[in-house]
């Protein structure tokens, strides 16, 4: 698939900084690798696996920079079996940037891109205990019309001591217009 050059700004308001919001390339890696770690909620990957993924799954994924830094960014891919489900892997926004609505308009530039690669649902897992995500899918359900059926997917048995189970959010159908 090759790579679409999405580049959008987010107009600012006031002192916010404006957005740019794009397909990540190999640079972005070791930045959304810091997103990640500092984000203390995410199950951080190795940086390696950061980098990889902007290589393969950039078309799938999302970006935001703003003030010549990464703030944002979202890494989804095309299930394999499931050619018409995108699935969200992670959302990480810097604290710094937190409470303006920008993890919900890269989820926004996803969902844009979703009729492209023949995709009519999203998927994500969300734990019980982040409400903020779970907000996020929901309001991106709504502004998109669609239904969110949620339902158990990783348990106890499947995950390490410690870890919350994972609640599928299955997004859809989305409109192809």
């Amino acid at each position: 698939m090759a790579a679409q050059s999405l580049h959008s700004t987010s107009p600012p308001t006031g002192s916010e900084p404006a957005f740019r919001l794009r397909e990540p390339d190999l640079a972005d890696g070791p930045e959304m690798w810091r997103l990640a770690r500092d984000s203390n909620v995410l199950d951080v990957n190795s940086p390696y696996s950061y980098v990889l993924w902007c290589r393969d799954f950039s078309g799938t994924s999302v970006v935001a920079r703003a003030d010549g830094a990464a703030c944002g960014f979202v890494t989804g891919y095309v299930r394999p079996g499931r050619r018409d489900t995108l699935f969200v892997w992670q959302v990480a926004v810097d604290r710094a940037h937190r409470g303006r609505g920008l993890a919900r308009r890269m989820l926004d530039r996803l969902g844009d891109r979703m009729p492209a690669l023949g995709c009519r649902y999203m998927e994500a897992t969300v734990t019980p205990g982040n409400a903020a995500s779970a907000a996020m899918f929901e309001s991106f359900a709504r502004g998109r019309g669609c239904a969110v059926v949620r339902s158990p997917l990783f348990g106890e048995a499947h995950l390490p001591a410690g870890h919350e189970p994972e609640i599928l959010f299955r997004i859809g159908p989305l409109s192809r217009s």
